[in-house]
C-alpha cells in the first residue's frame, strides 16, 4: 500500500462489465451484442451471462443442462470457463489502470478501487473518464466507474453508473445524491448482509438513506 488513508480525498470503483463474457468476445467480435454465457467448472451451470442473455430470461446458477436446449434455440454463445484467459485480461486491466492512477487496489478479478489523493480529486469526472477510455481503448474491455467519498459510496455510484452513465460520480448535498440513497434498498449496500439487512427491515430501515439516517448508537445495537 503506496498511501495513507488520510490522503484519499476520494475512492473510485472501476468494475468490467460482463467480464468473463466480453473476455470471451475479445477474440469473437462477431458476438458484440449478442448474447453470451459461460459456464462453470465441467459445464455445471451458467456462471456469468450477457445482458442480452439476461433479456432472453437466462439467470445466474441455472443448471446448463436443463437449459441447453433453449440455448441452442435462441442461437445463444455458449463457452466453457478459460480462468487462465480471465486472468490474464484483469491483469492488462489493473495494469491500465495504474497508468492513470498510482495506486489500484483490486477487489476481485474484474474489480477495483482507485484512491484519489488531491491531485487526482481535482477532476474526478476527467480521471474517471480516462479510466474507462483507456481499459475500453487499450484492453477492450467496457467497464463502468464509480467515484465517491468512501469505499462503500463509490460502489453505490458504481451502480448508479450502470443504470445511468458509464462513469458517475456521487456528490454528497446534492438532491441527486438524496435521490441514489433513496433508490438503493438496504439489502444492496456493501457491507450489508442477509441476516443485518433482515433486521433493519424489521426496524423500518428500508433503504441507504434511512440506514444514514439512524441513531449510531441504535445502529450499534442492530448491528456490529
Amino acid at each position: 500500500m503506496r498511501y495513507t488513508n488520510s490522503a484519499v480525498k476520494l475512492w473510485a470503483l472501476v468494475d468490467c462489465n460482463s467480464f468473463y463474457c466480453n473476455c470471451e468476445r475479445l477474440f469473437r467480435p462477431d458476438l458484440r451484442d449478442q448474447p453470451v454465457v459461460v459456464l462453470s467448472n465441467n459445464d455445471g451451470c451458467l456462471i456469468a451471462l450477457t445482458p442480452e442473455a439476461k433479456a432472453l430470461g437466462f439467470s445466474m446458477g441455472e443448471v446448463f443442462f436443463q437449459v441447453a436446449h433453449k440455448l441452442r434455440q435462441r442461437k445463444i454463445a455458449v463457452f466453457s470457463s478459460n480462468y487462465t484467459l480471465y486472468a490474464d485480461i484483469s491483469q492488462r486491466v489493473m495494469g491500465t489502470l495504474e497508468t492513470v492512477a498510482p495506486n489500484v487496489d483490486q477487489y476481485s478479478i474484474d474489480e477495483a478501487f482507485v484512491p484519489f489523493d488531491a491531485v487526482l480529486a481535482a477532476q474526478p469526472d476527467a480521471v474517471g473518464w480516462e479510466m474507462h477510455d483507456r481499459v475500453t481503448k487499450w484492453v477492450g474491455m467496457p467497464v463502468r466507474v464509480g467515484i465517491g467519498p468512501t469505499r462503500t459510496l463509490a460502489k453505490l455510484a458504481n451502480h448508479w453508473a450502470k443504470k445511468k452513465t458509464r462513469v458517475y460520480r456521487l456528490a454528497p448535498g446534492t438532491p441527486e445524491f438524496e435521490n441514489v440513497l433513496e433508490d438503493r434498498p438496504v439489502g444492496d449496500i456493501w457491507g450489508i448482509g442477509r441476516r443485518q439487512a433482515k433486521k433493519l427491515l424489521l426496524h423500518g430501515v428500508r433503504n441507504a438513506r434511512q440506514l444514514r439516517d439512524m441513531n449510531p448508537d441504535r445502529a450499534l445495537r442492530l448491528l456490529t
